[in-house]
């Protein structure tokens, strides 16, 4: 009995003494790693824990690389946000009422009231894009085009004062200059490759935020449609309009619509907010192809100015139901002419009073916004293809664009 409790006794001991030597080896062996790496001068030997540690950072790194974020980090230092200040004209409107011509061209009414008009000091802000190193900026006419003072910050937090190279309102599109040097700029891309359905990048300076970090806001979305011709607005016409869900807000006009490898393919320019009582955006957002900003910028930089300086003698009305019976015609598209100057470009063209305009260069007419729309692109000297019925027959004439 006392030799069967002895040898338990002998077997515990030995299971304890292994246990012990077992956790002293170890202890051992891991003093003996620390130290190696701690007093090693080798740069290429780090402790094993900091390389799985590096290995899972890179990771996380590479899963939320994106192509989006690889274009936001390529485009965004050429991003700048522009502050106006302009003197606007404003009608007291306490005698709105008297701007009928009736009291306002009365020599006794201005003799006592005068004209009712006053001048006001307006700061605004808006969104540009660098398209040079030396310092050419692109943005809105709306933004700028009757700025007397026009502050530019950049990434980096530099402030420049910017001049109007040239600004055409037609188009909606302002060319600004800064005295800087090799400054980061954009790549100009092609607007007639734009895929539907691509995602896009609006980068900008909504609500001012720019001023707050010195960095644009950046929102994503896709290309929605492409091609749209929208109504005038003040004057200004959008024809070929680049449509994006991208969320554009105010502040964020004249900044540029990036597609995913980092080109420019339009400049912000409008949005759609559903009522007069929204301000918002509604995921209804519209920008200027970057190929017809290319064409104008150009002739900006030449002459400061587009040349539209040219007349046509025409004078035209849109098509309704009773003037399309009268004709014979099933829909109301087109236009009818009504006046023709003798000696203008349009009778030299032999277009004559009753011909319905259906196409000018192949872009078809709908009515008055749309030839005014397309003659908008036209300039002096120009001569452009019109398409019309004339006699019951679709007829072509060739109409040189006369300076006026």
């Amino acid at each position: 009995m006392i030799m069967k409790r002895n040898y338990f006794y002998l077997i515990g001991l030995t299971v304890i003494l292994s246990v012990l030597i077992n956790f002293g080896i170890q202890a051992l062996l891991s003093r003996g790693e620390s130290k190696i790496y701690v007093e090693s001068n080798d740069p290429n030997l780090v402790p094993a824990n900091y390389l799985q540690r590096e290995a899972v950072n890179q990771d996380i790194t590479n899963s939320r690389e994106t192509a989006i974020t690889r274009t936001v980090r390529k485009v965004s230092p050429a991003v700048v946000g522009i502050n106006v200040t302009e003197i606007r004209e404003y009608r007291d409107p306490f005698f709105s009422f008297f701007d009928d011509p009736f009291f306002r061209d009365d020599p006794f009414f201005r003799r006592f009231f005068g004209d009712r008009t006053y001048k006001q000091e307006v700061h605004s802000l808006g969104s540009g894009f660098i398209i040079s190193p030396d310092g050419y900026i692109v943005t809105n006419d709306h933004v700028a085009g009757n700025a007397k003072k026009i502050v530019v910050t950049l990434t980096n937090g530099e402030r420049y004062d910017a001049e109007i190279v040239g600004s055409d309102p037609q188009s909606d599109i302002c060319l600004l200059k800064i005295n800087g040097k090799n400054l980061p700029y954009v790549v100009l891309g092609n607007s007639d490759d734009v895929i539907i359905g691509e995602w896009v990048i609006a980068l900008g300076n909504p609500f001012g935020l720019f001023d707050i970090n010195n960095k644009p806001t950046v929102t994503v979305g896709v290309v929605s449609s492409v091609n749209l011709t929208l109504q005038p607005v003040n004057n200004r016409y959008y024809r070929k309009m680049i449509q994006t869900d991208a969320p554009i807000n105010g502040g964020n006009s004249g900044g540029p619509l990036v597609n995913s490898v980092g080109e420019v393919i339009g400049m912000n320019t409008l949005i759609y907010t559903g009522n007069s009582y929204s301000s918002g955006n509604i995921g209804i957002g519209f920008a200027i192809p970057i190929n017809k900003i290319k064409k104008v910028i150009d002739e900006l930089k030449r002459n400061s100015k587009i040349d539209r300086d040219f007349w046509t003698g025409l004078s035209i009305q849109n098509l309704d139901e009773r003037i399309a019976k009268y004709y014979g015609l099933k829909s109301t598209k087109g236009v009818v002419v009504t006046q023709v100057q003798k000696g203008s470009p349009a009778d030299k063209a032999k277009i004559e009073v009753g011909d319905i305009i259906l196409e000018v260069e192949g872009e078809p007419i709908n009515d008055e916004n749309d030839i005014k729309s397309i003659f908008n692109e036209f300039r002096t000297g120009q001569t452009i293809t019109i398409k019309l019925l004339h006699d019951d027959k679709i007829v072509e004439r060739k109409m040189k664009l006369e300076k006026r």
